[in-house]
């Protein structure tokens, strides 16, 4: 298996589960003792590390900090708990990995985009940042919830798909020991009380920060000509004015970006543009069969063929580095989760933005009604979607003001047994289940950032491929932090659109973008893919892994895609569930290293 980074505490036991991976092209850093550390496949740019005493620290990803300045940090470490005050001060997105007096600290970044995976193999802690290196069988229970419900918000949706493999809560960091791990937490969301005005200064400071870590010789971003791309690229410009931007034509005449885009390129007059015209990309839904990433199910299957060709495109005209605005509609977005708190807090406030929601979103007064007076707890969210999992789902306008953004159901083609086993892990993880945040409002933005998170890793895997990093400012931890602080009835009002980005762009952007209110669709591309490849599609499940196990309804699946539908979240269903398949047949095939076990960690 492909791994970036994997880390081993400083034992004998250790060293020897170590040597089933190091190959030539694997990078060893090792402890004081000579035992390895750090194994993995970077570039030299992309890795610092620096030890002063007995503490060393590793800092790996995007990152501006200097050897001299992590060894500066390093010298007053005096505990593994130490380097809260380092992971609350670095720019970018990395991991950071700290060996202090014996024990090793571990954590990825506060939104996930950078995991941490950890398990028992061979008696011995291993942290790494993919969960399929450990050696693990599939995890039957997680596959079958994924399968029935598909994607879910975190925890239990961040949950590995193999037995024995843990992961580590993004706003958490494990320490290694001889044979046991901990996690303690190191992030908290800020709490939302800063003002609009001062909130746009420090989120333009942040991002400004976030793409200057990332010049590079041979630049590109993604230039659509939506708010939260081409504020990168002006960002971009204004430190490096010759990058390359990139684009797809549109498919339907509905779809403005191209006016936007138009408006943009010609004030970026240093930058060369370039778009790929619909004659030369792949239809969505083009290759249904191809796995993508064998880690987890990949999302994204409908898009799948043109992300490579995309990245492919890029890495032909040179680009190394690639900004992507991914991120921008789950920390910018209008999630209403605020307006329960607000009514309780300030009355006539909130009935103002509940009028506005309702006519911006088309929700129907008595059911926004009932969700705003009883919002619930996040332990009741998911015991209701255990209960309710059969039920018909709720209306498309119906307004999503509880903890998990939506309602869970299953699948049409799930399996009797598979719905039982799914519906008993629902109410499992109901007994233990927290929310991100007290406040829904925020709770509500971290929902969508972790889960968007978890995607857009599998995402920049692709590029990965091609040679390009991939690159998503709007994940960095001082960001998300940034933008969090601010009054969520500010941010998250429904008479502007991103209110907090667009004060952030004043002065950067053209007006005519900054002010934009309408966001591209490529609802057409959808609709032609999916007719256009249904019969490739109806022949991976003709000899469905899945139905092998009992999971799925080989016909149903098959009739449902020759069925009408009224709207997308039947091709969102099956675009899923093209994932699990591809996923289940790569990983059922002997990929582990021989010889290695993972067991579940103490």
């Amino acid at each position: 298996m492909q791994f970036a980074l994997m880390v081993l505490p400083d034992t004998a036991a250790a060293a020897a589960v170590s040597g089933r991976h190091v190959r030539s092209d694997v990078r060893v850093v090792p402890h004081a003792s000579g035992r390895p550390w750090l194994l993995g496949r970077w570039s030299p740019d992309d890795c610092v590390v620096a030890t002063a005493g007995t503490a060393s620290v590793a800092v790996l990803g995007v990152c501006p900090v200097t050897e001299a300045e992590l060894a500066k940090w390093a010298g007053e470490l005096r505990t593994v708990a130490d380097a809260d005050r380092l992971a609350c001060r670095l720019s970018g997105a990395f991991h950071l990995v700290a060996s202090v007096n014996g024990e090793v600290r571990v954590q990825g970044s506060a939104t996930g985009l950078r995991r941490v995976f950890h398990a028992m193999v061979d008696g011995v802690p291993v942290a790494a940042d993919r969960a399929d290196v450990f050696g693990a069988p599939v995890d039957e229970e997680m596959l079958t919830v994924r399968t029935v419900c598909g994607l879910l918000p975190p925890s239990l949706g961040e949950r590995p798909l193999w037995r024995g493999v843990s992961a580590l809560p993004p706003d958490h960091y494990l320490v290694l020991q001889a044979d046991r791990v901990r996690q303690v937490r190191w992030w908290r969301p800020p709490t939302p009380g800063v003002g609009l005005r001062e909130g746009a200064v420090r989120v333009r400071e942040a991002l400004a920060e976030a793409v200057r870590v990332r010049q590079c010789d041979t630049l590109g971003s993604d230039l659509s000509g939506g708010l939260d791309s081409t504020s990168l690229c002006f960002l971009a410009a204004r430190q490096r004015p010759e990058l390359l931007t990139f684009r797809w034509a549109e498919a339907e005449a509905a779809n403005d970006d191209a006016v936007f885009s138009a408006v943009a390129a010609e004030q970026l007059t240093a930058a060369n543009h370039l778009v790929v015209p619909q004659s030369e990309l792949p239809a969505c839904f083009a290759e249904p069969a191809a796995t993508v990433d064998a880690e987890q199910p990949y999302p994204f299957m409908r898009t799948a063929d043109r992300i490579r060709r995309s990245a492919a495109v890029l890495a032909d005209n040179g680009v190394t580095r690639h900004l992507a605005g991914h991120g921008g509609d789950e920390l910018f977005g209008d999630l209403p989760g605020y307006l329960s708190r607000l009514l309780r807090r300030r009355p006539p406030t909130a009935i103002k933005h509940v009028r506005g929601q309702l006519a911006l979103h088309r929700w129907t007064l008595r059911p926004t009604l009932a969700a705003l007076l009883r919002p619930g707890t996040a332990s009741g969210w998911w015991a209701a979607q255990a209960e309710q999992l059969t039920g018909p789902p709720p209306p498309a306008r119906f307004p999503p003001l509880d903890w998990g953004l939506g309602a869970v159901r299953a699948s049409e083609w799930a399996s009797g047994d598979a719905v039982a086993t799914a519906r008993e892990v629902l109410r499992r993880h109901a007994e233990t289940a927290e929310p991100l945040d007290a406040d829904l409002g925020q709770h509500q933005y971290l929902v969508t950032l972790r889960r968007g998170a978890a995607a857009y890793r599998q995402l920049a895997r692709l590029f990965d491929d091609a040679g390009v990093a991939l690159e998503m400012p709007f994940f960095d931890d001082r960001v998300i932090e940034a933008a969090l602080a601010v009054r969520l009835p500010e941010r998250a009002t429904p008479y502007r659109y991103k209110p907090l980005l667009a004060e952030a762009m004043h002065g950067v952007l053209p007006e005519q973008i900054r002010t934009r209110a309408t966001k591209g669709v490529f609802s057409q591309d959808v609709r032609a893919g999916l007719r256009e490849h249904r019969d490739a599609i109806a022949d991976l499940f003709a000899d469905s892994a899945l139905a092998a196990r009992g999971l799925i309804d080989r016909d149903r699946v098959i009739a449902g895609l020759y069925a009408p539908y009224a709207d997308f979240r039947p091709v969102f269903a099956v675009e899923d569930l093209i994932g699990c398949e591809n996923w289940l047949r790569a990983a059922i095939r002997p990929t582990s290293p021989e010889g290695s076990r993972a067991t579940t960690a103490s």
